[in-house]
């Protein structure tokens, strides 16, 4: 079973080799193509956390890609938020369209979509002012020993991998530019080889959680792009273990609302085997 979805527009920024063999972004072009999707995401029902006029809180499933930043063959949040509201195309621009912020692939739980653009502007602003009140869950490889901290950083995009983020210290060469990111952190649980993690991000950078537990010394477990060479990964899990659990955000009318997610269940049966 396939499911196709026809005449996409896809935007990116496509690579030019220079005089001197480097690659280099060129402006940004547009395609349409036709794309058949596996089964997985065909008839993906979005589980609603809340939902008015301006706002709708979903929890995302990980394996779900939330908007494309380049020419890819699977569905993502995008298309199914389309397929349900077809008036979200009048949100924002393409590709982002109404999405306040950002999960990676591999990553579930609560995110923000605003339904018109005022709330987007209103809900957008408040994340970049560092308003919102953000918590994670994310297992990390090794003992972490502090019951607590934080980690305050430039990050900027790899030089080596551009797939990645690298972090910075003000003095270091290659810094200047680079955005300032901030995490807290505190250790819930201990096992023997890894450690759960609550982790509240006051920055809303990409990747932060990732790079800055790796710039620990504890990259989250089954993160495959951030881990360690030859790090263990615990038994039964198939992605990064980080999960968005909590935000909390001002409404238009200026009421606080608190959102809550469960541990996807994928994270709960790592936990309980861990306990053995």
């Amino acid at each position: 079973m396939t499911c196709m979805r026809s005449l996409v527009q896809v935007q990116y920024r496509p690579l030019k080799k220079g005089r001197e063999g480097h690659w280099f972004e060129s402006s940004i072009a547009h395609m349409k193509l036709n794309v058949l999707f596996p089964p997985k995401f065909c008839k993906t029902k979005l589980r609603r956390v809340y939902e008015n006029e301006d706002l709708l809180v979903i929890d995302k499933p990980a394996g779900l890609i939330v908007f494309p930043e380049e020419p890819i063959a699977e569905k993502t949040l995008i298309d199914i938020l389309l397929e349900e509201f077809p008036s979200f195309k009048n949100v924002g621009h393409f590709p982002r369209y109404g999405i306040v912020h950002r999960l990676d692939k591999n990553t579930s739980g609560i995110l923000v979509v605003a339904k018109n653009d005022k709330a987007l502007n209103f809900f957008q602003k408040q994340f970049k002012e560092g308003e919102v009140v953000k918590k994670y869950s994310a297992l990390v490889a090794g003992q972490v020993n502090e019951d607590g901290g934080q980690v305050e950083t430039l990050i900027g995009r790899s030089p080596q991998d551009r797939r990645k983020q690298k972090v910075y210290l003000s003095h270091q060469p290659g810094s200047k530019g680079k955005r300032e990111a901030k995490t807290y952190y505190k250790a819930l649980e201990r096992f023997k080889d890894y450690t759960l993690l609550e982790v509240m991000p006051k920055t809303g950078r990409k990747h932060q959680i990732r790079a800055h537990l790796a710039y620990l010394h504890h990259p989250i477990a089954g993160d495959k792009l951030y881990g360690f060479k030859n790090q263990p990964t615990p038994p039964g899990l198939k992605r990064q273990f980080l999960h968005a659990r909590y935000l909390k955000i001002r409404l238009l009318d200026g009421e606080i609302k608190e959102f809550k997610s469960d541990l996807a269940e994928d994270l709960k049966k790592v936990l309980e085997n861990l306990k053995i």
